[in-house]
């Protein structure tokens, strides 16, 4: 259906840390239209039990739906692994979900050593579990939670001396294990590279999702017959559930941050 594949692709985090997926969608699919919906006054979802994140995720994927997306990206680690698979088959719509990219960290590594930077709630999910099991069978997994991270990075500023000390206060346990990747399990640490490239040595690699995450969208809107026939450029929406969305100060200054239950124009 031609007015479905000319829709929109959904993408939602709890706050401002889907955004960070958003460059490596528009490179891959540069004809596509996003909406993005930042659930600001909800997060962070890291500490929030199993049954919240899935009311939380039943509430905007219904927003979204009803705005008549085609596709939903869940740019949120936390949001993933607890409730992504009852997403699936509570609704007919494809979903994209995003995971800590231990393969290939776990695959790379010559130490047989990496890090994995992450919320409570990743961690402890059955799904990072099972995941993490399958592929370091003979990989030390050093695991850290990164408690405080996503609420400084959303209230910032990202060079605040005591965020420097809080970051490098989870990566000197890992530095000590001799890791030589560190996995960011967290869509809002990517915009922590700056600071976390200070801190670790030149060869450590930093792992993120944000392409396989791209790669995986266009694999599902081929699969499904949704990929966008147009050929003009394409755009991005952003929503917020809160009054005062942490997204302004992330956004280009022309954009508009509209309320979560406004319809897309």
């Amino acid at each position: 259906m031609e007015t479905n594949r000319n829709s929109f692709i959904g993408v939602f985090d709890s706050g401002i840390g889907g955004l960070t997926l958003l460059p490596a969608l528009q490179h891959l699919l540069p004809q596509e239209k996003f909406l993005y919906v930042s659930d600001d006054a909800h997060a962070p979802y890291g500490l929030k039990s199993r049954e919240e994140i899935l009311e939380r995720c039943n509430i905007i994927v219904q927003a979204l739906i009803d705005k008549g997306c085609k596709v939903i990206v869940v740019a949120c680690n936390t949001a993933t692994t607890n409730a992504i698979e009852t997403l699936r088959t509570t609704y007919s719509i494809p979903f994209i979900g995003i995971e800590p990219a231990i393969k290939p960290a776990a695959l790379n590594s010559k130490t047989k050593v990496v890090g994995v930077l992450a919320t409570q709630g990743t961690l402890s999910s059955a799904l990072f579990t099972q995941t993490s099991a399958a592929y370091t069978q003979d990989v030390l997994v050093v695991e850290q939670v990164g408690n405080g991270l996503v609420e400084a990075i959303e209230t910032g500023p990202l060079d605040d001396p005591k965020l420097a000390t809080l970051v490098g206060s989870y990566i000197k346990p890992m530095l000590e294990q001799n890791i030589d990747a560190l996995v960011l399990g967290c869509t809002h640490y990517p915009f922590l590279l700056p600071l976390l490239k200070k801190i670790l040595p030149n060869n450590i690699q930093i792992i993120d999702s944000a392409e396989a995450v791209a790669k995986q969208t266009h694999k599902i809107l081929k699969e499904n017959q949704l990929l966008c026939l147009t050929q003009e450029t394409g755009s991005i929406q952003y929503f917020s559930s809160a009054k005062n969305s942490s997204l302004l100060g992330f956004i280009p200054k022309e954009a508009e941050v509209r309320p979560l239950t406004s319809d897309p124009a």
